[in-house]
Order: structure tokens, then C-alpha cells, then sequence
């Protein structure tokens, strides 16, 4: 499979997966506003919170340095080997399970059993529903590993569809069961989604059209199980070793991104991280996924640019700089017009509560983090692909170093300035990420004649529009916004509307390399083959 052809699916797998979270997140606002007619919001927050916590740090710990090792290099393996790899995740998800389930059940606080009932039985289900995940893992690696499109927006798609449906039924009729209602939800979500990958493989491999397909490395359903390989080996160690460096960045990773457990917020900072962080989980964080395969696929670890096919090379450092010329417009987007309509926003999504108090400050503070976020997921989905796993190791140390100064700097800031204060000290972690993945693409590129880190220039033109932009709307909050009334904000949102138009226009006339790759990419034709 040629570079331009990954280069196209990952791009339709990116588009389809912020497709798919837009979606999601539509069904889960309206499924929360019709669940708050009928149920407490102490029980709903209970689960958005503390157990959907349990289920994501579950399945991250237990899979997600199996994906990063796994999808490295996929035309270049045993995948009897690596399927029996991927299964390690389902004994690895148990232990995580348990374990987290008693730090739930023992260590943090439990809620009033007469205003959140059955916490512990909701505890152990969303701890079983991420086991019961796992059991697709290998299917899901394979399917990934192919670009199997289709398959991941349908099997999504059904399968948070029936859940809410399931959910909502469950509220409407049976309001009293409380935890149960999301804790069998869960389950049936978690049942389903597996069901669909099982199925699709089962009868795909199970059809004659399955013979055509010569890039599938198996030929029946029961090479997908734990099998003995032809090497008399289980495991290729080599990929073993990458998971248990990937895995050592991912448990530092989590303590980084769950930092705020070690500090105390106020209630206005959580609700500002769900408002910055939805931009984040919408749009950047498929693209990071997408094209993380693209050069996982693409790429050879361990191999200098210059040992490398050129082709490949040279397609991987234009989608590179395209990529962080993407981040950097996206991020500087949202951090220049977010300044003068934090105060707006909070004002229409929570009120006076909000917009007058230290709520602004808070967002205009994320939307700079969101910019730097936007910039480390683009570089980080490039490093991780790249690296070699002696670099792999090198950059856990610093994380390990870092890990260790952020804790320290969250809560010496959070004391001198409040929750301003962790927003900075997750700015400073993010800057030095950021700062190693550059260091890194540098070396990477040093040798052949690409530059992809030119994706961080922009000109001056587009430049000054952004700071006339930033200027003229931080001006029009002073006079129009939030105490004069709907007419003022009306035209407060008019202006920034006329400038977000007038920047976007100067994007698309000055940065003509990033619209060609938009458009090229957009249009690629899609393949007749019924996987995709």
C-alpha cells in the first residue's frame, strides 16, 4: 500500500472520527438534559465523573501502549505474534480493574449511599464493561491496522446509539435503579461494540470475497485467538520491549493528566476544563489518533530518514508541516478570539455565576492551553511513531523528571494564584513536551532536505490580522459585553464574527500550501473495496 493511499485513508479516518465525536457528544447533552428530569444530578454526576474515570483509566492503562507498539510497522511483522500480544491487554485489563475498583471503593470517598445508591455494584460493572472492551482489542488493531473505516462508524455509532436508547428507556420506566441503569448501559455499550467487530471479521473471513483481500495477514476467525506461531515463539520480545516502554510513558502521562487530584479546585475550574477540553477531544484528538497510524505505517523505527524510502519520507514531512500548520492556526484561533468571548460564553452557559467571577479568567487562560495542546498532539503523534525504543526510554526519563516538577509546580502555583495557577503549570508541561518532540523532528529531518517544522511559520500578513483581530474584539467586549444587554451582544458576537471571517479569509489567500492539502485530502476518492 503506497504512502498516498495511507495518507488518504488516514485522513477519511480522522474526518469520520470527528464526525463521530460531535455526534456523541450531541447525544450525550441530550441524553443528560432528559436524565435530569427524572434522576438526581448527584447520581449523574457520579457517573460522568468518578466511573466514567474508573472505565477510561482502565482501558488507557491496560491498551494503550499495546496500540502504540502494535500499529508501528504493521507490513513488517509476524501478526500471529502480535495477536497474541494484543490478548496480554484483557489479564493486564483485570488486574487494572480490580485494583482501581478498590482505590474507588477504599481510598477516595464514597458517596452517600442514601443520595447515590449501589455505588459499589456501579464500580464493579464499569470496571467489568472496560474487561469486556478489551476482548476486542485484537480485532480492533487489525481493523486500525487496515483502515477499516466503515467498520469503526458503524460499530461506534450502533453501539452508542443503542446504549442511549437503552438508557433512556431504563430512566423513563424504571427511575428507581439508579446506578444500575448506567452500569448495565455501560456493559451492553462495551458487549455490543466488541459484538460488531467479532461479526464484521467473522463474515468477512468466512466469504469468499475474503480470499481477494491479499493485505489481511489471516485467513479464519481462529487466527485471531491466542495461537502457538510457526516460530515456536508466543510473543516478538522486540515488540514486547516497545509496549513496556510505551506503557511506562502512558502511566506518566496519566499522573500528568490527572494532576488536579493532587491539588484543590473550585467548582468553576472543572466546569471551565469540560468547556476548553471539548475543542481538544473534538477535533484534535482524531486527528492525533488518525495520523498517528499514517506514520506508524509509513515510517520505520530505528532507521535514519536518509536509510528510509525517500517517497515516504518526503510524504511524511509535508503531512507533518501541513499538520502543525493546522494546530497552530486552529490553536492560535481559539486563543485570540477566546480572550474576549470567555466572558460571553460563560455568561450564556452558566449565567452571573460564571461570567462574574474568576470563571473569565480561567478560560482565557485554557484557551492558551488549548493552543499549546493542539501543537503537542500534532508533534507527540509524530514522535511516538518515529522513535526508536532506546529513544522511547530516553523520553520517559524526562518524563519521569517532569512528572515529579509539575506535581511540585501545580500546587506551589495553585497556592500563590488559585486554579490559574494549575492551568499555568499544565502550560509549562505541555511547553516542555512540545520542546522534546521538536528537538526530536529536528534530528529526525537534520539530513535530508525537508522541513516540516516550517509548518510553525506563518506571515506576517496573517499575523497582524490576528492581532488586529485580537485588538479590535478585546476592545468591543469592553463596550458591548455582558452588562448591556442582548442588543450590545449581539453586536459583540457581529464583530467577532466579521474578524474570525477576515482572519480566516487571509488564512486561505497566504497559507495556499495548507488549503491544497485540505482539498487534495477532502477529495481523495474512496476505494470500492467494502472494508473501507
Amino acid at each position: 500500500m503506497g504512502s498516498q493511499e495511507v495518507l488518504g485513508q488516514a485522513a477519511r479516518l480522522a474526518s469520520s472520527g470527528l464526525i463521530l465525536q460531535v455526534l456523541f457528544r450531541l447525544i450525550t447533552f441530550v441524553l443528560n438534559a432528559f436524565i435530569l428530569r427524572f434522576l438526581s444530578k448527584e447520581i449523574v454526576g457520579v457517573v460522568n465523573v468518578r466511573l466514567t474515570l474508573l472505565y477510561s483509566t482502565t482501558l488507557f492503562l491496560a491498551r494503550e501502549a499495546f496500540r502504540r507498539a502494535c500499529l508501528s510497522g504493521v507490513t513488517q511483522r509476524d501478526w500471529s505474534q502480535t495477536l497474541n500480544l494484543l490478548w496480554l491487554t484483557v489479564p493486564l485489563g483485570v488486574f487494572w480493574s480490580l485494583f482501581l475498583g478498590w482505590v474507588w471503593l477504599q481510598l477516595l470517598e464514597v458517596p452517600d449511599p442514601h443520595v447515590v445508591p449501589h455505588y459499589a455494584t456501579g464500580v464493579v460493572l464499569f470496571g467489568l464493561s472496560a474487561v469486556v472492551e478489551l476482548l476486542g482489542e485484537p480485532f480492533w488493531v487489525l481493523a486500525q491496522a487496515h483502515m477499516f473505516v466503515k467498520l469503526k462508524v458503524i460499530a461506534e455509532s450502533l453501539s452508542v446509539i443503542l446504549k442511549s436508547i437503552l438508557t433512556a428507556f431504563l430512566v423513563l420506566w424504571l427511575p428507581h435503579w439508579g446506578l444500575y441503569i448506567f452500569s448495565l448501559a455501560q456493559l451492553f455499550y462495551t458487549t455490543v461494540l466488541v459484538l460488531c467487530y467479532v461479526i464484521y471479521f467473522t463474515k468477512l473471513l468466512g466469504s469468499p470475497e475474503s480470499t481477494k483481500l491479499q493485505t489481511l495477514p489471516v485467513s479464519r476467525i481462529t487466527d485471531l485467538l491466542p495461537n502457538i506461531t510457526r516460530s515456536g515463539a508466543l510473543i516478538n520480545w522486540k515488540e514486547a520491549k516497545l509496549t513496556w516502554s510505551f506503557f511506562k510513558q502512558s502511566f506518566l502521562k496519566q499522573i500528568l493528566t490527572e494532576g488536579k487530584l493532587t491539588v484543590t479546585l473550585n467548582g468553576v475550574y472543572d466546569i471551565v476544563n469540560n468547556l476548553g477540553s471539548l475543542v481538544a477531544r473534538l477535533i484534535f484528538q482524531p486527528i492525533e489518533e488518525s495520523f498517528y497510524i499514517f506514520f506508524a505505517k509509513v515510517l520505520e523505527r530505528e532507521k535514519d530518514a536518509t536509510l528510509q524510502k525517500q517517497e515516504d519520507v518526503a510524504v511524511a514531512a509535508a503531512v507533518l508541516e501541513s499538520l502543525l500548520k493546522l494546530a497552530l492556526l486552529a490553536g492560535l484561533t481559539i486563543t485570540v478570539f477566546g480572550f474576549a468571548y470567555s466572558q460571553l460564553a460563560l455568561d450564556i452557559y452558566g449565567g452571573a455565576m460564571l461570567s462574574s467571577g474568576s470563571g473569565p479568567v480561567l478560560l482565557r487562560s485554557y484557551c492558551f492551553y488549548v493552543l499549546l495542546l493542539a501543537i503537542n498532539g500534532v508533534t507527540e503523534c509524530f514522535t511516538f511513531a518515529a522513535m526508536s525504543k532506546e529513544e522511547v526510554d530516553r523520553y520517559n526519563f524526562v518524563m519521569l523528571a517532569l512528572s515529579s516538577s509539575f506535581l511540585v509546580l501545580s500546587y506551589l502555583l495553585t497556592r500563590w494564584c488559585g486554579s490559574v495557577g494549575f492551568i499555568l503549570a499544565n502550560c509549562f508541561n505541555m511547553g516542555i513536551r512540545i520542546t522534546q518532540s521538536l528537538c526530536f523532528i529536528h534530528r529526525y529531518y537534520r539530513r535530508s532536505p525537508h522541513r516540516p517544522l516550517a509548518g510553525l511559520h506563518l506571515s506576517l500578513v496573517l499575523l497582524g490580522t490576528f492581532a488586529l483581530g485580537g485588538g479590535v474584539t478585546a476592545v468591543s467586549e469592553v463596550f458591548l459585553c455582558c452588562e448591556q444587554g442582548w442588543p450590545a451582544r449581539l453586536a459583540h458576537i457581529a464583530v467577532g464574527a466579521f474578524c474570525l471571517g477576515a482572519t480566516l479569509g487571509t488564512a486561505f489567500l497566504t497559507e495556499t500550501k495548507l488549503i491544497h492539502f485540505l482539498r487534495t485530502q477532502l477529495g481523495v476518492p474512496r476505494r470500492t473495496d467494502k472494508m473501507t
